[in-house]
């Protein structure tokens, strides 16, 4: 019975053991959390699913068309098709000043863009209203995109 106790007595050591040093583990993992949460934000590309390996555009008049429905449904009432501002920035150049990725990221992704992107944050500060997630599927997002290279081209 002795060495029966002694047994168990060591395992539950060598498992309170094993759960402190799991718990030391944790700890640390949660100390180095701030720092491997910083992320690296590109420009160009923004922050998200997509990147300039597995994101190809072209324009095509369905999208097109379609990315018109939704700028109708969804962002007409605080965009406009001009450089004038409504309650956000206006779209004209935007396909000029940001790349086909960067939109679909922004339209997919974009409450962290804004906390990530500085001249999204500066764009903040002039509106001071913050753009809602349109909860945009990738195809709608890819259609907006196309209507926005229409929208520059004319």
């Amino acid at each position: 019975m002795v060495f029966a106790y002694a047994c168990g007595n060591n395992s539950n050591s060598e498992s309170n053991n094993t759960d402190n040093t799991a718990g030391t583990a944790e700890t640390a993992t949660e100390e180095d959390t701030p720092e491997a949460a910083q992320i690296e934000y590109d420009e160009v590309v923004g922050h998200g699913k997509f990147t300039e390996e597995n994101f190809e555009f072209a324009m095509e008049p369905q999208l097109t068309e379609k990315g018109n429905a939704i700028y109708s449904a969804k962002c007409q009432s605080c965009h406009k098709l001009t450089d004038e501002q409504l309650v956000g920035p206006g779209f004209a150049g935007v396909s000029e000043r940001r790349t086909p990725v960067w939109i679909m990221n922004f339209l997919t992704n974009t409450d962290e863009m804004i906390d990530l992107d500085p001249a999204l944050q500066e764009q903040l500060e002039v509106c001071m209203v913050r753009m809602p997630d349109q909860a945009l599927s990738d195809d709608d997002a890819l259609s907006i995109v196309s209507f926005f290279h229409a929208n520059d081209a004319n």
